[in-house]
């Protein structure tokens, strides 16, 4: 395994974040509800919270299981993703995405989660890679069905955010 290396897909650049990118998080993640609308979670949600997150994971890029990417278009940052909690004897791990609003409905999470499931599976050798998202997130459901995932169950009333509970959705994608 060798961590997170810098690729790209057909449109994006996926690579390591840098310190200047924690004031665009904080910009056009941690100031807008609808980005953690689904999961509660804003690591960005101030501007010290933004700068201790991607510190820490400049900090991360040394463990050869850490895998975190700045997405960009065009020479932006439009998003981030990211693989956690890796299983070494399921050679299993988790990932998560999000891309700022403004670029919702143009392929981009799709396109990046297809670049990190083949990059996690064919050069790190990880064999099972999960998801998750609420019931109502269509547009993550929809993300991680055209780059491969399929959902394998559901976990009824399980999430709660803000005090509205949904169902969790959970998806694998294994090696084909």
């Amino acid at each position: 395994m060798t961590g997170t290396n810098e690729f790209t897909t057909e449109r994006l650049l996926l690579r390591r974040y840098n310190l200047d990118d924690a004031q665009i998080l904080y910009d056009k993640f941690g100031r807008d509800p609808q980005m953690y609308k689904y999961s509660g979670w804003n690591p960005y949600a101030t501007k010290e919270m933004s700068k201790e997150t991607v510190q820490r994971f400049i900090d991360s890029y040394n463990n050869t299981d850490f895998y975190g990417w700045a997405i960009e278009y065009k020479g932006k940052l439009i998003g981030t993703i990211g693989a956690y909690d890796y299983d070494s004897e399921k050679k299993q791990i988790e990932i998560g995405m999000s891309i700022e609003r403004t670029s919702w409905g143009n392929g981009f999470a799709t396109e990046a989660l297809d670049g990190v499931l083949k990059y996690l599976t064919a050069q790190e050798g990880i064999e099972v890679i999960t998801a998750w998202c609420a019931s109502d997130n269509t547009g993550s459901m929809k993300a991680m069905q055209n780059a491969g995932m399929k959902h394998t169950s559901t976990e009824k009333s399980t999430l709660e955010v803000n005090g509205k509970k949904y169902d969790k959705l959970i998806f694998k994608y294994l090696l084909p």
